[in-house]
């Protein structure tokens, strides 16, 4: 109950001074405001203006003139004096008479006295000779045909496994076979047609000969017993895999 007395007491007695204090400020500006002189502000300063002078212009670049050349002086030379010339007359050389021999006589040819021909000549007729045939040669016999065919077989089969290129899918694969080609030519080697008469079993490995024959064409030249003729000749390609 005490303590509720006091803080009554603490609080009217804060309020009194409040209200003193709020009168004070009010008096005081009464009086100050009205004697407040606003000449005393300090007036805010012009703006400071600089002008900057043009700079004057740069004077004018005299090129000066080159240098004239001295005029070359001539220098004049003395003429040479022209010395007299002096010749020595000689004696005249006695004439010597050259002997000259006498033309030789020219042989004249005789005159040809042109005769007309007699109408009741009748000219020769000139009988050529028949032109002599050479023999021809004797006719191969079978036998001398077939030698020919193998030897000639033989030199085919050479010079076709010099294009020789296995194909890599047949490697891989381990295909291998014998193709036996049949080649008609004529009787200056070239190949008139090319088939597989036997296959090795592989189309790869059969193309192959066939492409092996076209870049070896043409062929060299038959033996004599074939060329005067078309044949046909058999030739094998073999394809094998060597052993590593």
């Amino acid at each position: 109950m005490e303590l509720t007395i006091k803080n009554a007491s603490l609080n009217e007695s804060t309020i009194i001074w409040a209200i003193v204090a709020s009168i004070l400020l009010h008096i005081l500006f009464a009086v100050v405001v009205p004697n407040f002189k606003f000449d005393d502000v300090k007036k805010i300063p012009d703006i400071l203006s600089v002008e900057l002078q043009k700079p004057a212009p740069p004077p004018p670049v005299v090129i000066p003139e080159p240098p004239q050349p001295e005029p070359v002086k001539e220098i004049v030379q003395p003429k040479p004096v022209a010395k007299p010339i002096t010749k020595k007359i000689e004696a005249p050389s006695p004439i010597k008479e050259e002997y000259t021999p006498p033309p030789a006589a020219v042989d004249t040819p005789p005159k040809v006295i042109a005769v007309e021909p007699k109408a009741d000549a009748i000219p020769q007729e000139v009988v050529q000779a028949p032109p002599v045939e050479k023999p021809r040669p004797p006719e191969p016999t079978p036998a001398d045909v077939d030698n020919a065919l193998g030897e000639y077989g033989g030199l085919l089969g050479r010079a076709i496994a010099k294009h020789k290129q296995y194909p890599k899918i047949a490697q891989m694969r381990g295909w291998q076979g014998e193709v036996i080609l049949d080649l008609k030519i004529d009787g200056s080697g070239n190949v008139l047609s090319a088939k597989v008469r036997e296959s090795s079993g592989h189309e790869t490995l059969d193309n192959q000969a066939l492409e092996m024959v076209k870049k070896a064409s043409p062929f060299p030249a038959p033996p004599e017993a074939l060329r005067s003729r078309t044949f046909n000749i058999t030739v094998p390609v073999s394809f094998k895999l060597e052993s590593a």
